[in-house]
């Protein structure tokens, strides 16, 4: 972890570095390498927003494609690309795997014997199929894009959040939305003033709703799990539901397939608020993670210290408009 920060700041001027250590002291508990990091570098490219959009357009200019051999006749084919298009191309291929996994059409085409695939293997295939020119008809995906109101439609300083990939340059945000091919979607999100933590919905069904798993997953960005930096799967009762457990914002964790697995052995035992997660195993050992705000990365002078006297959760007037709210850009981009 201390790695992963060192990298996030070696850019950096010696004062901004020192600023982005006092911003996160005291703030590695319940995290993993991955999400530390994002936390460093959305500081980061507050501080310096020229010289992390420059950082930027290097890197995209450095763009490749390469394959290094590995073990038993295959190979790594390694992409290069923006984070807009990766992320985009794995949630294509993740999603059309996921059909055909429903489906039930999972067996291999090149094995006479019809051995069934797995869901890795079939987006392996899905990847190579379309790559060669084989392949159906692109489904559009969706890449969930979280900014400011101010640096939307002004000139905030606060860096843009790729949900479950981490922050960008806000001018590199805008620069998406510009583009012909991509669809925009724009949505109003609603935090809660202070700790700018999302508002919940609540719903009595057992499967989580559409509505409710996009906030889910907008708020814990990666699995849940303390130091886990595992992308987010599933949407899991912290209390289970043959226990009474509610399918409610209040209730939901976003977690990766395995820690979802895990958490149904014997002895484990998860226990959340919207604000807090604590796990404990079967030795007794307790862990626990703080929920973080919505979008790392905006100064303390801009968050508002807690009221004396309790007040509604949601303020939707005017004048407090740009305290209370982000905006997230829900961007579908063909595959």
């Amino acid at each position: 972890r201390a790695q992963a920060v060192v990298k996030e700041v070696s850019w950096l001027t010696p004062e901004h570095r020192t600023t982005v250590d006092a911003l996160m002291a005291g703030q590695f508990e319940g995290l993993g390498p991955r999400k530390l990091a994002g936390k460093v570098r959305a500081h980061a490219e507050r501080l310096d927003q020229h010289g992390a959009l420059e950082r930027n357009e290097i890197a995209y200019s450095e763009r490749r494609v390469t394959v290094r051999p590995a073990a038993y006749g295959m190979a790594w084919v390694t992409a290069l690309v923006s984070t807009q298009q990766a992320v985009g191309i794995l949630a294509t291929l993740t999603r059309d795997a996921n059909s055909v996994v429903n489906s039930g059409e999972t067996a291999d085409p090149t094995d006479p014997t019809g051995q069934p695939r797995g869901h890795g293997q079939i987006m392996a295939d899905l990847f190579v199929q379309r790559v060669n020119g084989h392949a159906p008809a692109a489904v559009p995906a969706e890449v969930q894009v979280v900014m400011t109101d101010e640096a939307l439609f002004a000139d905030g300083d606060t860096p843009a959040w790729v949900t479950g990939h981490g922050p960008i340059p806000a001018q590199l945000a805008k620069r998406w939305l510009a583009m012909p091919e991509t669809d925009v979607f724009l949505r109003r999100v609603f935090a809660r003033p202070g700790d700018h933590q999302l508002v919940g919905m609540e719903s009595r069904r057992r499967a989580f709703p559409a509505s409710l798993r996009r906030m889910v997953v907008l708020r814990d960005d990666t699995c849940r799990t303390p130091y886990c930096d595992g992308r987010i799967q599933d949407i899991d009762h912290a209390t289970p539901y043959r226990e009474g457990g509610p399918t409610s914002w209040q209730n939901a964790s976003g977690l990766c397939a395995a820690c979802n697995q895990i958490k149904e052995n014997t002895g484990w035992t998860h226990q959340a608020t919207p604000e807090h997660l604590s796990v404990t195993t079967p030795t007794g050992h307790r862990y626990s993670k703080d929920t973080g705000p919505v979008l790392e990365g905006i100064p303390p002078d801009k968050q508002e210290p807690p009221d004396e006297e309790p007040r509604p959760q949601v303020r939707a007037t005017t004048d407090c408009f740009a305290k209370t709210t982000q905006s997230t850009l829900t961007l579908r981009l063909a595959a």
